[in-house]
């Protein structure tokens, strides 16, 4: 097939671009990006693919929220391992797919466990595909051939895999789970998170006893709006361990700033040196409790059967050819036995293992093993008799 190869540079273009593409029924699409140097996501390249037509548009060169149109049109976009996609697009283009197809994602419904692209490649339509470099800067322009033909490979397959995939999908009866499983996935909430939670990310946080627990939490939302402003990563606003020296220390001045673990020059000049004291002044005010797992005597009374149904679950998950990842979290397991909300409750998920799980927790079946040592379900009657 004699694919048509576009390097879209000005917005005119992109204009026909997605003029051409909101026509298609299905578009694959993927991002190269870099937040290395930045807080936010740096858009690097889109690639999209839609029939023979194979486009790269430069995204230093156009407005990227000219693809807005194309996002929120009908057509189904297909991507692969598309969560830090998604929150780039949010981010760049102001939104994301109204419809979505996870290859990655679908793949995990028909006995693949998050395969790369290049594996699903391979094994669902045996082509073999450059793995190019990896570590190449996606910024740096002119774009070489090389770098190009990467780009383009990685959606120049992607409507085939979906075809494949639902193909499968359908024979098995789990068209409806994988739409399901992709629209919760396009739906997770994305964008800036409440720089109040921002400690909790920290590593030993948690271990931070009254004040220092409230140094940290103002400190660490010090660092994190501070990061958003100037679009750096965290790390260059302050390193964890400056972080979590200060907060130990409290430091009411810059010479027992001076003092902390972890401090250097840059904390102690100017604005900077007066920023985080007075994050510090703010935190020594603050009473900072920590959910330290408010269930956790129920979940401790819980554990043989978390265990026991993580077990049963992932017997289930893998004779069934499902990815065990995609059907539930511990979490899932233990909100369900505890009587809470639980995804194990809705959906697919509910069909495949949820409504099993509430006739054990009635009585009314049983786990017992087969003759391979392998769980199954079984009704109470029968687990009364073993």
């Amino acid at each position: 097939m004699n694919i048509s190869e576009h390097f879209v540079a000005d917005d005119a273009s992109l204009r026909d671009v997605v003029s051409d593409a909101k026509n298609a029924q299905a578009y694959a699409l993927d991002t190269e990006f870099h937040r290395e140097r930045t807080y936010f996501p740096r858009l690097a390249l889109v690639q999209l693919q839609w029939g023979r037509t194979n486009v790269l548009i430069d995204p230093l060169a156009v407005d990227p929220r000219g693809l807005a149109d194309l996002l929120r049109g009908p057509g189904l976009a297909i991507l692969h391992a598309s969560q830090q996609d998604l929150e780039v697009l949010r981010y760049a283009v102001g939104d994301v797919p109204s419809r979505l197809f996870d290859t990655q994602l679908a793949a995990g419904f028909v006995g693949y466990s998050t395969p790369s692209l290049a594996a699903l490649v391979q094994s669902q339509l045996k082509v073999t595909l450059s793995k190019g470099d990896r570590m190449t800067d996606w910024l740096r322009r002119p774009l070489t051939s090389s770098q190009c033909s990467y780009a383009r490979s990685d959606v120049a397959h992607l409507e085939q895999l979906f075809e494949r995939i639902r193909a499968r999908l359908e024979e098995l009866g789990r068209t409806t789970w994988v739409e399901e499983a992709c629209e919760e996935l396009r739906q997770r909430p994305w964008g800036e998170s409440n720089p109040d939670d921002a400690w909790l990310r920290i590593k030993d946080a948690r271990a931070l006893k009254g004040t220092a627990r409230g140094v940290a939490q103002a400190l660490a939302a010090w660092r994190e709006r501070r990061a958003m402003a100037t679009n750096v990563p965290l790390r260059r606003v302050m390193s964890d361990m400056a972080l979590l020296g200060i907060a130990q220390a409290a430091p009411q001045s810059t010479e027992e700033l001076a003092h902390a673990r972890g401090v250097d020059e840059r904390y102690l000049g100017g604005s900077v040196a007066r920023e985080i004291l007075a994050a510090v002044r703010d935190g020594r005010e603050r009473v900072v409790e920590v959910d330290t797992q408010s269930h956790e005597p129920l979940e401790k009374r819980l554990r043989p059967a978390v265990t026991l149904v993580t077990a049963w679950i992932g017997e289930l998950a893998r004779s069934a050819e499902i990815d065990p990842m995609l059907v539930a979290t511990n979490r899932d397991i233990v909100a369900l036995l505890a009587g809470g909300e639980s995804r194990l409750s809705h959906g697919w998920r509910r069909d495949l293992v949820g409504r099993d799980i509430q006739r054990l927790l009635k009585g009314e079946s049983g786990l017992s093993f087969d003759g391979d040592g392998r769980l199954r379900l079984i009704p109470a009657k029968d687990a009364e008799a073993q």
